[in-house]
């Protein structure tokens, strides 16, 4: 997970320097008056939002099924508390009835 979050972060900084880069030139307009910061961001992420998707395809399969299995594994681990306490429940029951 921790490195499809960084690949993903490097393709937006590439974009970035690259977006920054063609404002300077004036491929791209500057925004208006000081949002120019903001434009850059923007179109940055605009950008990087399409190519990380197809780039990052398999990674993010991959974080997919890291989380699928953790989410899997906190299902097992709860219902196995659940278990646990059904039982002792039960067995608290069957003591003060007994009594």
């Amino acid at each position: 997970m921790l490195r499809y979050t960084l690949m993903r972060l490097g393709i937006f900084v590439g974009c970035l320097v690259a977006v920054w880069g063609l404002v300077y030139v004036g491929v791209f307009p500057r925004g208006l008056g000081d949002s120019n910061g903001m434009w850059i961001i923007l179109l940055s992420l605009l950008i990087s939002a399409p190519i990380s998707y197809v780039a990052l395809r398999k990674e993010r399969d991959r974080a997919s099924v890291q989380v699928v299995s953790r989410v899997d594994r906190m299902k097992a681990n709860l219902e196995a508390s659940r278990g646990q306490e059904d039982t002792a429940d039960d067995s608290a029951r069957a003591q003060g009835q007994a009594s």
